[in-house]
Protein backbone atom coordinates (compact mmCIF):
# COMPACT_ATOMS: atom_id res chain seq x y z
CA UNK A 1 0.00 0.00 0.00
CA UNK A 2 1.00 3.47 -0.69
CA UNK A 3 0.60 6.93 0.73
CA UNK A 4 -0.76 9.11 -1.93
CA UNK A 5 -2.25 12.65 -2.40
CA UNK A 6 -6.22 12.07 -3.94
CA UNK A 7 -7.76 14.73 -5.84
CA UNK A 8 -11.11 14.10 -6.35
CA UNK A 9 -14.38 15.64 -7.22
CA UNK A 10 -16.39 18.06 -5.37
CA UNK A 11 -18.76 20.15 -6.64
CA UNK A 12 -19.60 22.01 -3.22
CA UNK A 13 -15.42 22.05 -2.99
CA UNK A 14 -14.98 23.36 -6.38
CA UNK A 15 -17.69 25.99 -6.30
CA UNK A 16 -15.71 27.65 -2.62
CA UNK A 17 -12.98 27.42 -4.06
CA UNK A 18 -13.76 29.04 -7.40
CA UNK A 19 -15.58 31.87 -5.30
CA UNK A 20 -12.88 32.87 -2.47
CA UNK A 21 -9.85 31.39 -3.33
CA UNK A 22 -8.72 35.11 -4.47
CA UNK A 23 -9.59 36.85 -1.72
CA UNK A 24 -8.64 33.75 0.79
CA UNK A 25 -6.11 31.62 -0.94
CA UNK A 26 -5.34 30.05 2.08
CA UNK A 27 -8.54 28.34 2.33
CA UNK A 28 -7.61 25.84 -0.37
CA UNK A 29 -5.55 24.76 1.71
CA UNK A 30 -8.00 24.01 4.57
CA UNK A 31 -11.60 23.01 4.32
CA UNK A 32 -12.02 23.83 0.42
CA UNK A 33 -9.50 21.34 -1.15
CA UNK A 34 -10.55 18.78 -3.39
CA UNK A 35 -7.29 16.88 -1.88
CA UNK A 36 -7.15 14.03 0.50
CA UNK A 37 -4.35 11.68 1.88
CA UNK A 38 -4.98 8.43 1.22
CA UNK A 39 -3.49 5.19 1.36
CA UNK A 40 -3.87 3.15 -2.31
CA UNK A 41 -2.39 -0.16 -3.40
CA UNK A 42 0.57 -0.02 -5.09
CA UNK A 43 -0.13 0.30 -8.46
CA UNK A 44 1.22 -2.96 -11.06
CA UNK A 45 2.26 -2.42 -14.25
CA UNK A 46 -0.04 -4.68 -16.50
CA UNK A 47 1.51 -3.95 -20.01
CA UNK A 48 4.79 -3.93 -21.31
CA UNK A 49 7.10 -0.53 -21.10
CA UNK A 50 5.86 0.33 -18.17
CA UNK A 51 7.39 0.68 -14.64
CA UNK A 52 7.00 1.24 -10.88
CA UNK A 53 8.29 4.79 -10.05
CA UNK A 54 9.52 5.87 -6.03
CA UNK A 55 8.97 9.91 -6.89
CA UNK A 56 11.71 11.95 -4.78
CA UNK A 57 10.56 14.97 -5.53
CA UNK A 58 7.48 15.99 -7.31
CA UNK A 59 6.87 19.88 -8.18
CA UNK A 60 3.49 21.88 -7.42
CA UNK A 61 3.13 23.38 -10.53
CA UNK A 62 1.12 26.66 -11.54
CA UNK A 63 -1.41 24.17 -13.02
CA UNK A 64 -1.66 22.36 -10.17
CA UNK A 65 -3.20 25.13 -8.04
CA UNK A 66 -5.51 26.19 -10.87
CA UNK A 67 -7.32 23.09 -10.55
CA UNK A 68 -7.38 22.88 -6.55
CA UNK A 69 -8.74 27.13 -6.42
CA UNK A 70 -11.01 26.38 -8.88
CA UNK A 71 -9.52 28.51 -11.65
CA UNK A 72 -8.74 25.70 -14.41
CA UNK A 73 -10.86 26.48 -17.83
CA UNK A 74 -14.07 23.58 -18.17
CA UNK A 75 -12.02 22.90 -21.27
CA UNK A 76 -9.87 20.06 -19.37
CA UNK A 77 -12.68 18.33 -18.09
CA UNK A 78 -12.85 15.43 -20.53
CA UNK A 79 -9.13 15.57 -20.65
CA UNK A 80 -8.63 14.17 -16.82
CA UNK A 81 -9.79 11.45 -15.12
CA UNK A 82 -10.59 11.46 -11.34
CA UNK A 83 -9.94 10.68 -8.88
CA UNK A 84 -6.39 10.83 -9.79
CA UNK A 85 -3.18 11.70 -7.82
CA UNK A 86 -1.25 14.92 -9.10
CA UNK A 87 2.09 15.58 -10.04
CA UNK A 88 3.53 15.49 -13.02
CA UNK A 89 6.90 17.22 -12.35
CA UNK A 90 8.62 14.19 -11.18
CA UNK A 91 12.13 12.84 -10.39
CA UNK A 92 12.57 9.70 -8.84
CA UNK A 93 13.78 5.79 -8.91
CA UNK A 94 12.81 2.97 -11.20
CA UNK A 95 11.91 -0.10 -9.15
CA UNK A 96 11.61 -2.20 -12.31
CA UNK A 97 13.39 -2.03 -16.04
CA UNK A 98 11.86 -0.09 -18.29
CA UNK A 99 12.44 -0.18 -21.78
CA UNK A 100 16.55 0.87 -21.91
CA UNK A 101 16.47 2.24 -17.97
CA UNK A 102 17.09 -0.16 -15.52
CA UNK A 103 15.69 -0.74 -11.82
CA UNK A 104 17.58 1.02 -9.64
CA UNK A 105 17.79 4.43 -12.33
CA UNK A 106 17.11 7.65 -11.42
CA UNK A 107 14.94 9.71 -13.63
CA UNK A 108 13.26 12.22 -14.80
CA UNK A 109 9.44 12.13 -16.64
CA UNK A 110 8.15 13.81 -19.40
CA UNK A 111 4.60 14.03 -18.71
CA UNK A 112 2.91 13.90 -21.18
CA UNK A 113 0.55 10.54 -22.16
CA UNK A 114 0.85 10.14 -25.89
CA UNK A 115 -0.01 7.29 -28.11
CA UNK A 116 2.96 5.11 -27.32
CA UNK A 117 1.61 5.18 -23.36
CA UNK A 118 -1.58 4.30 -24.61
CA UNK A 119 -0.60 1.52 -26.25
CA UNK A 120 -1.62 2.67 -29.46
CA UNK A 121 0.56 1.10 -32.26
CA UNK A 122 -0.86 3.49 -34.96
CA UNK A 123 0.56 6.75 -33.57
CA UNK A 124 -1.35 9.99 -34.43
CA UNK A 125 0.71 12.76 -36.84
CA UNK A 126 1.61 14.79 -33.93
CA UNK A 127 3.15 11.47 -32.12
CA UNK A 128 4.73 10.60 -35.04
CA UNK A 129 6.42 13.72 -35.76
CA UNK A 130 7.63 14.32 -32.34
CA UNK A 131 5.21 16.60 -30.87
CA UNK A 132 3.83 14.56 -28.37
CA UNK A 133 1.94 17.17 -26.69
CA UNK A 134 -0.19 17.29 -29.53
CA UNK A 135 -1.61 14.34 -29.12
CA UNK A 136 -4.61 13.39 -30.49
CA UNK A 137 -5.53 10.11 -28.58
CA UNK A 138 -5.27 11.68 -24.73
CA UNK A 139 -8.88 10.18 -24.00
CA UNK A 140 -8.64 6.55 -25.68
CA UNK A 141 -6.45 3.48 -25.78
CA UNK A 142 -4.93 0.90 -22.71
CA UNK A 143 -5.43 4.33 -20.08
CA UNK A 144 -7.99 6.31 -19.10
CA UNK A 145 -8.21 10.09 -19.85
CA UNK A 146 -6.01 12.24 -19.02
CA UNK A 147 -3.77 14.59 -21.11
CA UNK A 148 -0.28 13.87 -18.77
CA UNK A 149 0.49 11.98 -16.03
CA UNK A 150 -0.78 13.84 -12.64
CA UNK A 151 -4.29 14.07 -14.32
CA UNK A 152 -4.81 10.24 -15.27
CA UNK A 153 -6.58 8.01 -12.86
CA UNK A 154 -4.78 5.01 -14.29
CA UNK A 155 -0.90 6.49 -13.73
CA UNK A 156 -0.79 8.09 -10.30
CA UNK A 157 1.30 10.95 -9.97
CA UNK A 158 4.27 12.35 -8.46
CA UNK A 159 2.57 13.41 -5.15
CA UNK A 160 2.62 9.51 -4.10
CA UNK A 161 5.23 7.37 -3.06
CA UNK A 162 4.65 5.21 -6.07
CA UNK A 163 3.65 5.82 -9.29
CA UNK A 164 3.95 4.18 -13.09
CA UNK A 165 5.64 5.30 -15.85
CA UNK A 166 5.93 4.44 -19.06
CA UNK A 167 9.04 3.85 -21.22
CA UNK A 168 8.81 6.63 -24.10
CA UNK A 169 8.22 9.41 -20.56
CA UNK A 170 11.61 8.60 -18.84
CA UNK A 171 15.04 10.50 -18.79
CA UNK A 172 17.74 9.24 -17.49
CA UNK A 173 19.23 11.99 -14.85
CA UNK A 174 22.94 11.97 -14.28
CA UNK A 175 24.43 10.89 -11.45
CA UNK A 176 26.30 14.68 -11.01
CA UNK A 177 23.29 16.50 -10.92
CA UNK A 178 20.74 16.49 -7.45
CA UNK A 179 17.33 15.77 -7.08
CA UNK A 180 16.33 19.20 -6.65
CA UNK A 181 17.69 20.42 -10.13
CA UNK A 182 15.78 17.71 -11.91
CA UNK A 183 12.87 18.29 -10.46
CA UNK A 184 13.04 21.14 -12.45
CA UNK A 185 13.89 19.49 -16.07
CA UNK A 186 9.93 19.06 -16.96
CA UNK A 187 9.19 22.74 -16.45
CA UNK A 188 12.31 23.69 -17.71
CA UNK A 189 11.83 21.55 -21.17
CA UNK A 190 8.09 23.54 -21.31
CA UNK A 191 10.28 26.88 -20.98
CA UNK A 192 12.72 25.58 -23.75
CA UNK A 193 9.71 25.11 -25.95
CA UNK A 194 8.11 28.27 -25.30
CA UNK A 195 10.91 29.94 -26.19
CA UNK A 196 11.63 28.32 -29.44
CA UNK A 197 7.68 28.83 -29.98
CA UNK A 198 8.21 32.81 -30.12
CA UNK A 199 10.38 32.25 -32.74
CA UNK A 200 12.68 34.87 -31.87
CA UNK A 201 14.92 36.78 -35.04
CA UNK A 202 18.23 38.10 -34.67
CA UNK A 203 18.05 41.10 -32.10
CA UNK A 204 14.77 40.64 -31.61
CA UNK A 205 13.28 43.26 -28.11
CA UNK A 206 11.30 40.79 -25.65
CA UNK A 207 9.46 41.13 -22.98
CA UNK A 208 8.83 38.24 -20.38
CA UNK A 209 5.62 38.78 -18.26
CA UNK A 210 5.91 37.30 -14.97
CA UNK A 211 9.29 35.58 -13.12
CA UNK A 212 8.16 32.86 -11.11
CA UNK A 213 9.52 29.55 -11.60
CA UNK A 214 8.02 29.53 -15.40
CA UNK A 215 9.04 32.87 -16.12
CA UNK A 216 12.53 32.71 -14.84
CA UNK A 217 13.12 29.16 -16.81
CA UNK A 218 11.71 31.21 -20.06
CA UNK A 219 14.19 34.07 -19.55
CA UNK A 220 17.31 31.37 -19.22
CA UNK A 221 15.65 29.56 -21.98
CA UNK A 222 15.59 32.78 -24.03
CA UNK A 223 18.68 33.83 -23.45
CA UNK A 224 20.33 30.50 -23.92
CA UNK A 225 18.82 29.33 -26.89
CA UNK A 226 17.41 32.33 -29.10
CA UNK A 227 19.41 35.30 -30.29
CA UNK A 228 17.27 37.69 -28.85
CA UNK A 229 18.24 41.15 -28.38
CA UNK A 230 17.18 43.31 -25.42
CA UNK A 231 14.63 41.44 -22.83
CA UNK A 232 12.68 43.33 -20.48
CA UNK A 233 10.98 41.08 -17.44
CA UNK A 234 8.05 42.13 -15.80
CA UNK A 235 8.30 40.77 -12.06
CA UNK A 236 5.88 41.63 -8.89
CA UNK A 237 7.90 40.47 -6.46
CA UNK A 238 11.18 41.87 -5.07
CA UNK A 239 13.60 38.33 -5.02
CA UNK A 240 11.70 37.70 -8.42
CA UNK A 241 13.13 40.70 -9.62
CA UNK A 242 17.01 40.25 -8.07
CA UNK A 243 16.45 36.60 -9.56
CA UNK A 244 15.84 37.87 -13.58
CA UNK A 245 18.68 40.13 -13.24
CA UNK A 246 20.77 37.75 -11.86
CA UNK A 247 19.41 35.08 -15.28
CA UNK A 248 20.46 37.94 -17.52
CA UNK A 249 17.57 40.29 -17.87
CA UNK A 250 19.15 43.24 -19.69
CA UNK A 251 16.13 45.23 -18.08
CA UNK A 252 13.46 44.51 -14.86
CA UNK A 253 10.61 46.40 -14.21
CA UNK A 254 7.65 46.21 -12.47
CA UNK A 255 4.16 45.06 -14.41
CA UNK A 256 2.62 48.45 -13.70
CA UNK A 257 5.48 50.22 -15.32
CA UNK A 258 5.77 48.08 -18.52
CA UNK A 259 3.76 50.09 -21.22
CA UNK A 260 6.33 53.04 -19.99
CA UNK A 261 9.57 51.35 -20.51
CA UNK A 262 7.99 49.46 -23.68
CA UNK A 263 7.42 52.66 -24.93
CA UNK A 264 10.94 53.73 -24.34
CA UNK A 265 12.40 50.45 -25.54
CA UNK A 266 10.75 50.79 -28.81
CA UNK A 267 10.53 54.45 -28.88
CA UNK A 268 6.58 54.26 -29.53
CA UNK A 269 3.31 55.65 -28.16
CA UNK A 270 1.76 55.21 -25.17
CA UNK A 271 -1.91 55.85 -24.98
CA UNK A 272 -4.67 55.58 -21.78
CA UNK A 273 -7.66 54.07 -23.22
CA UNK A 274 -11.32 55.14 -20.89
CA UNK A 275 -10.90 51.65 -18.91
CA UNK A 276 -7.86 49.22 -19.04
CA UNK A 277 -4.49 48.97 -18.79
CA UNK A 278 -1.97 51.39 -20.78
CA UNK A 279 -0.89 50.23 -24.10
CA UNK A 280 1.55 51.15 -27.08
CA UNK A 281 1.46 51.82 -30.37
CA UNK A 282 5.00 50.33 -31.33
CA UNK A 283 5.72 47.85 -28.53
CA UNK A 284 8.04 44.63 -28.09
CA UNK A 285 8.70 42.30 -31.10
CA UNK A 286 7.85 39.28 -28.64
CA UNK A 287 5.57 38.91 -25.72
CA UNK A 288 5.86 35.88 -23.85
CA UNK A 289 2.79 35.39 -21.27
CA UNK A 290 4.07 33.27 -17.62
CA UNK A 291 1.46 34.15 -15.41
CA UNK A 292 -1.61 32.27 -16.64
CA UNK A 293 -4.13 35.54 -16.10
CA UNK A 294 -6.03 37.78 -18.01
CA UNK A 295 -4.36 40.78 -16.47
CA UNK A 296 -0.80 39.68 -17.75
CA UNK A 297 -2.38 38.19 -21.45
CA UNK A 298 -3.59 41.88 -21.74
CA UNK A 299 -0.76 43.05 -21.05
CA UNK A 300 0.98 41.27 -23.07
CA UNK A 301 -1.28 42.33 -25.88
CA UNK A 302 -1.11 45.94 -25.33
CA UNK A 303 2.98 46.00 -25.13
CA UNK A 304 3.92 44.04 -28.94
CA UNK A 305 3.83 45.73 -32.13
CA UNK A 306 1.73 45.50 -34.91
CA UNK A 307 2.37 42.17 -36.39
CA UNK A 308 4.46 40.80 -33.35
CA UNK A 309 4.08 37.55 -31.42
CA UNK A 310 2.41 36.88 -28.00
CA UNK A 311 3.32 33.11 -26.65
CA UNK A 312 1.37 31.83 -24.30
CA UNK A 313 3.53 30.12 -21.66
CA UNK A 314 0.86 29.56 -18.44
CA UNK A 315 -1.77 28.03 -18.43
CA UNK A 316 -4.15 30.86 -19.63
CA UNK A 317 -6.74 32.92 -17.26
CA UNK A 318 -10.05 33.43 -18.55
CA UNK A 319 -11.61 37.24 -19.48
CA UNK A 320 -8.31 38.85 -21.70
CA UNK A 321 -9.41 41.80 -23.76
CA UNK A 322 -8.53 40.67 -27.66
CA UNK A 323 -8.75 43.97 -29.25
CA UNK A 324 -5.06 44.13 -29.77
CA UNK A 325 -5.15 40.83 -31.21
CA UNK A 326 -7.25 42.10 -33.96
CA UNK A 327 -6.31 45.90 -33.94
CA UNK A 328 -2.13 44.94 -34.40
CA UNK A 329 -2.80 41.56 -36.17
CA UNK A 330 -1.04 39.65 -33.61
CA UNK A 331 0.57 36.13 -33.62
CA UNK A 332 -0.99 34.44 -30.93
CA UNK A 333 1.36 31.08 -30.03
CA UNK A 334 0.21 28.52 -27.66
CA UNK A 335 3.20 26.51 -25.70
CA UNK A 336 2.29 23.50 -23.72
CA UNK A 337 5.01 21.45 -23.00
CA UNK A 338 7.98 19.66 -24.23
CA UNK A 339 7.92 18.58 -27.75
CA UNK A 340 10.64 17.33 -30.90
CA UNK A 341 12.50 20.96 -31.48
CA UNK A 342 13.84 22.02 -34.62
CA UNK A 343 17.49 23.22 -33.90
CA UNK A 344 20.41 23.93 -35.98
CA UNK A 345 21.96 20.35 -35.28
CA UNK A 346 18.89 18.98 -36.57
CA UNK A 347 15.78 17.75 -34.08
CA UNK A 348 16.15 17.46 -30.47
CA UNK A 349 13.44 16.79 -27.70
CA UNK A 350 13.24 19.73 -25.36
CA UNK A 351 13.69 17.61 -22.22
CA UNK A 352 17.19 16.03 -23.52
CA UNK A 353 18.08 19.99 -24.42
CA UNK A 354 16.74 21.44 -20.54
CA UNK A 355 19.02 18.21 -19.53
CA UNK A 356 22.07 19.84 -20.97
CA UNK A 357 21.40 23.43 -19.73
CA UNK A 358 20.40 22.21 -16.38
CA UNK A 359 24.08 20.41 -16.09
CA UNK A 360 25.73 23.93 -16.85
CA UNK A 361 23.85 25.36 -14.47
CA UNK A 362 25.15 24.27 -11.07
CA UNK A 363 22.87 27.25 -9.09
CA UNK A 364 19.47 25.90 -10.52
CA UNK A 365 18.66 23.68 -7.34
CA UNK A 366 18.29 26.89 -5.23
CA UNK A 367 15.18 27.33 -7.30
CA UNK A 368 13.30 24.65 -5.18
CA UNK A 369 12.96 26.45 -1.98
CA UNK A 370 10.65 24.18 0.23
CA UNK A 371 10.32 20.70 0.33
CA UNK A 372 7.62 18.70 2.08
CA UNK A 373 6.41 15.51 3.03
CA UNK A 374 3.41 14.24 2.06
CA UNK A 375 1.89 14.77 5.14
CA UNK A 376 2.44 18.43 5.78
CA UNK A 377 0.26 18.69 2.34
CA UNK A 378 -1.99 21.68 4.08
CA UNK A 379 1.66 23.23 4.59
CA UNK A 380 3.04 22.88 1.20
CA UNK A 381 0.03 23.83 -0.83
CA UNK A 382 -0.44 27.12 1.20
CA UNK A 383 3.20 27.88 0.98
CA UNK A 384 2.72 27.27 -2.89
CA UNK A 385 -0.07 29.63 -3.27
CA UNK A 386 2.19 32.71 -1.66
CA UNK A 387 5.17 31.91 -2.67
CA UNK A 388 5.98 34.96 -4.97
CA UNK A 389 4.93 36.94 -1.89
CA UNK A 390 7.20 34.43 0.64
CA UNK A 391 10.63 34.79 -2.12
CA UNK A 392 9.94 30.96 -2.77
CA UNK A 393 9.87 29.89 -6.70
CA UNK A 394 9.24 26.23 -6.61
CA UNK A 395 7.74 24.31 -3.57
CA UNK A 396 7.85 20.31 -4.22
CA UNK A 397 7.04 17.27 -1.94
CA UNK A 398 9.51 15.24 -1.16
CA UNK A 399 6.97 11.91 -0.80
CA UNK A 400 9.61 9.16 0.96
CA UNK A 401 10.49 11.64 3.83
CA UNK A 402 7.79 11.46 7.18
Amino acid sequence: MALALELYRSVPKYLGARAISGKAPGLVAGPLAPLRLATLKDPVPHKDGWARLRPHLSGICGSDLATLSGRSSFYFSPLVSLPFVPGHEVVGELLDDCGQHKAGQRVGLSSVLGCAARGLDDLCPNCAAGQYGRCDRVTIGDLKAGLQTGYCADTGGGWSRMMLAHRSQVWAVPDGMDDRTAVLLEPLACAIHAALRANIQSDDSVLIIGAGTVGILTLIAVKALTPAGRVLVAAKHHTQRATAEEAGADEVILPQHTAKAVRRVSHGVKLHPERGQDFVLGGVDVAIECVGSASSLDLALRTTRAGGRVVLGGIPGSGADLAPLWFRELELVGAYTGAMEATSDGPRHSFAMALELASRMPNLAGMVGATYPLERWRDAIDHAMSAGRLGTFKVAFAPQEN
